[in-house]
């Protein structure tokens, strides 16, 4: 039997494939699962969608946004605790730390050989990148604020996109 790689074990925990539950979603399709239940919470306050007509709506978007059908509400609409504890308007700023990272690697990458520091496991000039861009700042200012003082500008959701495309590349050989 031939012995994995760490490449391998790259290639096997990055793929993309669609699935039921948010937390167990790749980095490609976990966007997806917030922006369905997102468009959800906006319809349930704009009083254009029911409670009870949550599942069914639920279990349609889910086949046109990820291809997946529910086979029952425990994983599907019943999924989260968020809903049931109020916590409502929440699900963008998951999708949102992920863009924003994206941004600031790209960022850090034009001072700091990330992947250098990654491979020797010594994240000295990563924290220190972190530490003086973000960290720093605490709670003083925004994350919009933040990444304004870092660019020069305000967020760019193409980072986001430009990451995902080189993973999937790297990942899938493309």
């Amino acid at each position: 039997m031939k012995p994995y790689t760490w490449q391998d074990f790259y290639k096997a925990i990055n793929r993309v494939q669609p699935s039921l539950v948010r937390t167990e979603a790749d980095e490609v399709t976990y966007s997806l699962h917030v922006m369905i239940r997102y468009e959800l919470e906006k319809r349930l306050f704009a009083g254009e969608l029911k409670v009870a007509d949550l599942p069914w709506e639920w279990n349609r978007m889910y086949k046109e946004y990820l291809g997946v059908d529910v086979p029952d509400d425990k994983r599907g609409v019943l999924q989260d605790s968020h809903w049931s504890f109020g916590a409502f308007g929440y699900f963008p700023s998951y999708a949102l730390g992920s863009a924003y990272g994206a941004q600031f690697l790209a960022k850090m990458k034009e001072t700091v050989d990330v992947d250098a520091a990654l491979d020797a496991g010594d994240f000295t000039a990563v924290n220190a990148w972190n530490r003086e861009h973000i960290w720093h700042f605490g709670s003083l200012l925004t994350p919009a604020e933040i990444l304004e003082k870092t660019f020069g500008a305000p967020f760019d959701p193409s980072y986001y996109l430009d990451y995902l495309e080189a993973k999937c590349k790297d990942v899938y050989g493309l």
